[in-house]
């Protein structure tokens, strides 16, 4: 199929979501697709590596650090539901497109970033082309492969390398920065984002956007949106530079008030809005609720430790990138293992016990990550390491399937939407809160050993929750 330059040409090659797009041309639109979800979830692991270089470079500390992880995964976060509305009004193929763009140009505006307040500031830009990227990739491939069997396949492997993209990104990116520094972290996504843009034009045709019953697409919640955004931002801020300011002080006293006033006033306009961001009538189900609590809770305990424990191994251990990327591998590396699991278990038995099994063994090990000091032998981390990746992978498929099976399926995709987003603000407020533990604390040991005691709570509060409410097979 020829590249698709012209509004003429763009035309001619609409299709509606029940064509199916056949041979050569769709296998480089599924991998033109993976590249584009595959750069997302490599950065949400690749960078922690790289930040006891960056905060070399810029002189900064924890809190500088922790703005860079944070700064990425808050917009990606809070942009997520309004990213899939603008998928529905002006088509997956072309917001994917605007957010290969926004995501590659970023990216190499973060390897070049002079000061530490523009890398700040791009990784945000950078946050916003992956809220963009991921509900139009899920958009595409359902349209691309809408044969049952086909589309699973596809879904399987578009799953498949995010979870590639989270277990490599900790060693890749520890090779990256000690052979050519830590800018290449970022600069390597532009060829990658290139490509994925020329193989998307070449090969993904621009799909009929179908309208729904009443012959409109889901319009845009733009004040739920910057309300969301407020809540968010304001929490994130106050968790991350209370430390800096001092908890007393009126600045964080305002931000931690403002986003209470922020969340309430959120939570009414969602309410009463005919075209809610966020439908609140799909939290009357106790197994949708759980499940979306059950996702916000593993994000923040997992994303928050793994923050900290790059530190650690770099900081108070003495590891260098690439060494601490391998010393990761044993949690990250069980990603793929525990997900492929979990499908196979929650297929037999429902979500309900590999959920409670994950949970409990991730909150387990994390409280067990207490036993870390600077001369802690690495084979009982190692062990513990094992359990902690395990835990979470078991339980990411299987509450998947509890939240969308327990969705109407007229609402799938806001449900799946849902879920990332909650996920995604566990991650933000993770980082934020757990790192906040390092910097407040006497010690860099003693800060993380109340960080890992609070992730493995959410992963056990996870675990009582799941067996109290979320229902049977």
């Amino acid at each position: 199929m020829t590249s698709i330059s012209t509004r003429s040409t763009e035309h001619k090659t609409n299709r509606t979501e029940s064509t199916p797009v056949s041979g050569v041309a769709s296998f480089v639109a599924l991998i033109a697709i993976c590249l584009g979800f595959f750069m997302v979830i490599l950065d949400t692991t690749i960078v922690n590596v790289a930040l006891p270089a960056i905060r070399q470079q810029f002189a900064t500390n924890t809190t500088g650090q922790q703005w860079i992880v944070d700064g990425y995964t808050l917009f990606f976060a809070a942009l997520l539901l309004t990213a899939g509305a603008l998928s529905e009004q002006l088509g997956a193929r072309r917001v994917f497109l605007a957010g290969l763009v926004l995501f590659t140009l970023a990216s190499a505006l973060c390897g070049a970033a002079p000061v530490l307040w523009l890398l700040q500031l791009t990784r945000l830009i950078q946050g916003i082309g992956a809220a963009l990227l991921v509900p139009g990739s899920l958009t595409l491939l359902s349209q691309t492969f809408p044969e049952a069997k086909a589309q699973a396949r596809a879904i399987g492997l578009w799953g498949g390398m995010g979870g590639i993209a989270a277990s490599v990104g900790p060693v890749a990116g520890g090779l990256l920065v000690d052979t050519l520094g830590w800018r290449s972290i970022f600069f390597v996504n532009v060829p990658v984002g290139i490509i994925a843009f020329a193989l998307t034009l070449r090969a993904v045709p621009a799909f009929v956007r179908l309208r729904g019953a009443n012959g409109e697409a889901r319009r845009l919640d733009l004040p739920g949106q910057l309300l969301g955004m407020a809540t968010l931002a304001l929490f994130t801020l106050a968790c991350i530079q209370g430390n800096q300011w001092s908890w007393g002080s009126p600045a964080i006293l305002g931000a931690l008030a403002g986003g209470v006033a922020a969340l309430c006033s959120f939570l009414l306009w969602e309410r009463h809005t005919s075209t809610p961001m966020l439908p609140l009538r799909l939290f009357g189900s106790p197994t949708f609720s759980t499940g979306n609590t059950v996702g916000f809770l593993i994000n923040f305990g997992f994303y928050g430790q793994l923050f900290i424990i790059n530190l650690y191994f770099q900081q108070l251990r003495g590891y260098s990138a690439l060494l601490t990327g391998l010393a990761l591998l044993p949690e990250t590396g069980m990603v793929l293992i525990g997900a492929a699991l979990s499908g196979r278990v929650a297929a037999q038995v429902g979500p309900r016990i590999p959920m409670a099994i994950g949970l409990a063994l991730g909150g387990s090990g994390l409280l067990a990550l207490t036993i870390a000091g600077a001369e802690t032998n690495y084979l009982a981390l190692c062990v513990l390491l094992l359990i902690v990746g395990f835990g979470m992978s078991f339980t990411m498929p299987a509450m998947t399937v509890a939240v969308m099976s327990s969705a109407p399926r007229e609402r799938a995709g806001i449900a799946s939407a849902l879920l990332n987003a909650s996920r995604q603000v566990g991650s933000v407020l993770g980082v934020a809160a757990l790192g906040a533990f390092v910097g407040q604390q006497a010690s860099f040991v003693s800060g993380m050993r109340m960080a890992m005691l609070g992730a493995g709570a959410a992963f056990l509060i996870g675990c009582a929750l799941t067996l109290r409410f979320v229902r049977h097979a």
